[in-house]
Formats: C-alpha cells, structure tokens, sequence
C-alpha cells in the first residue's frame, strides 16, 4: 500500500524493492528461526495479489503458495501444517485478488459514469447550440426581411409599413419563446406550423410558394423530422437561392414519407463549407438517425432540390452532435 494504489493498477519501483525485501524476510525468517515462522509468505501473497500488476498478481499468489510448500518441506515441518500453510496461502491469496479485482471494477465504473455525465453535458451543450441555430437563423432571415420591405414602404404606404413593423414585433416574440423552449428541451417542430411559417418568410422574400400535401397524417416522429427539413430548406431559399417560385411536397411512398423542397433559384451547391451546407449536413444527421435519408444537390433544369424520406415507423430522432453554421 505504500508502494502505489492497488486500485488504479499502477505498479512501480517502490513496489518491487518492498516485495523484494517481503520474499526475503519470508524465507530468511524461518531459515534462521525455524518452522514456526514458515506462515510468513502468506503476507508474501497477500502483498503479491494486492500490488503487482493484475496479469502477475495471480502468478505471484501462487508462487508465494509453492514457497510455502517448499519451506514447511524442507524444514520438517508436519504434513498437517505443511498443507494447512499451503492452503492458507492459496486461499487468502485469491480472496485479495477476488477483492482487489472488485474495487478497481468499482473505480471503473465510477470514471465510466463520470465519462457519461460530461458526455451528456456535452451533448446537451451542442443540442442547445444546434436548436438556436435552427430557430434564430429562420427566423432572424424573416425579421431582416420584413425590416426591408417595412423600410420600402415607409415613403410611399405608411399603413403596411406599420403591419410589417407589428409582423416583425410579433415573429420577435414567437423567436423568443422558441429559444426559451429550446433551452429547456421541449421545442418540437410540427410540420404544419413548420408549413405556414415558410408560407410567411417566402411571402416576404417574393417568393410563391406551393404545398402539395397528400395522404393520411404522418406519424409524430415523421411529422417533427420533416418539420426540421422545412425550416432548413426555406432557410436555404432565402439566403441562398434567389428563387421566384418554390414547391414544398409531402407524399407517402409505400412505408416511406416523402418531403421534396423545390426551387427555381440559381440552384447553387449548398452541401460545401458554407452555412448552408452545415445545416444540410446537420439535417441529414438527424434524418440518417431516424433510418432516413436526404438528397440534395442542383436539378438539371435549374434551381435545388432537397429531398427527405424517412420511414414511417421510424422512432423519434435522436439528437445528432452539429456543427453550427
């Protein structure tokens, strides 16, 4: 115990001389002052399973057994103390290595959920950043557009000016209980709301948009996943695509859903190192979580397409570590 701490493995200099100097005494004592003294190298294997390295520490037990042996042997001591001795010293060898084994299994697994909890902090760190970054950069792009448009009209239409001051006053709240919510954990992305907020923010861009939805309601999990692939591909028409038209479809395929985001826009690549393809890669994260997957790329006729399908027994989407934009 002196030597180093049995329970984190380590096994040092210190150690070696002290057992050097313990199997000395375990056969210099009884040599010297008979075979009262041949119990000593019990202590010698209990030292050996309580400080050597776990792969040497049951050999040594051992050893210190066979030196036992050999020493009540040669100094004529009884064969019942001969094998009393010997038994002692293989049995309460092995009982410290059964303990020795218990506590460092015990520290492991306390380091292990120390591990855990960071990771879980970790986790939950990244999970709030990703959210805020979803919520903020939609609807931060509908503010600044709805401040240009109330800024054009100021001049000429005071009225609507005035409407689109009140629409951002409001979008400015709603973005504020959606962080709060966020935060907590609770913020869930439903595809109809998800639906009606892109039919605003592409109003406000000039963009028309089009829904085609078809079939039975999606399942919640679905419905929430495709909520998030809305956001992300409205939010990359009005940063990125310049777009005059835009067509949302959702279909079911089978045992498949189906989202496809469509636009007639320059149909630049979005999937490099841009802030638009960190989202794209951050949602294909969540999808490919979910058993799903995502295209998306430019179409041969001009503008981008983004399509999502995803299973329609697919189980709540696990969150994905993202890297913000």
């Amino acid at each position: 115990m002196l030597a180093n701490n049995p329970w984190a493995g380590g096994t040092n200099r210190r150690t070696y001389v002290l057992l050097g100097v313990t199997t000395a005494l375990a056969i210099g004592y009884p040599v010297l002052f008979g075979v009262q003294w041949c119990g000593l190298p019990i202590y010698l294997g209990v030292a050996c399973a309580m400080t050597l390295p776990m792969r040497w520490a049951a050999r040594g037990v051992l050893a210190a057994t066979v030196l036992t042996f050999v020493m009540c042997a040669s100094l004529g001591a009884p064969s019942g103390t001969l094998a009393l001795l010997s038994f002692e010293t293989l049995t309460i060898g092995i009982l410290m290595l059964a303990f020795r084994s218990s506590r460092v299994l015990v520290v492991q697994l306390r380091e292990a959920r120390g591990e855990v909890a960071r990771l879980a902090a970790n986790e939950e760190r990244l999970r709030i950043a990703r959210d805020l970054h979803d919520l903020l950069g939609h609807t931060l792009s509908l503010i600044v557009l709805k401040s240009e448009v109330a800024t054009r009209l100021a001049e000429r239409d005071l009225d609507r000016s005035v409407a689109e001051i009140h629409d951002i006053e409001t979008v400015a709240r709603q973005a504020l209980a959606d962080v709060r919510e966020a935060i907590s954990g609770y913020r869930q992305r439903n595809l109809t709301d998800e639906l009606e907020n892109a039919r605003s923010v592409l109003a406000a861009a000039d963009v028309e948009l089009t829904i085609k939805a078809s079939g039975t309601p999606l399942p919640d999990p679905v419905d929430g996943l495709f909520g998030w692939a809305v956001r992300e591909g409205v939010t990359n028409i009005v940063r990125h695509a310049h777009a005059h038209t835009a067509t949302i479809g959702v279909r079911r395929q089978d045992a498949t859903a189906v989202l496809e985001v469509v636009d007639d826009g320059a149909g630049e690549a979005a999937t490099g190192e841009t802030p638009a393809g960190n989202g794209l890669r951050g949602l294909s994260e969540r999808v490919t979580a979910s058993g799903g997957t995502v295209d998306a790329g430019p179409r041969p006729d001009g503008g981008f397409r983004l399509t999502v399908r995803a299973p329609l027994t697919a189980p709540a989407p696990r969150e994905p570590a993202e890297e913000s934009a």
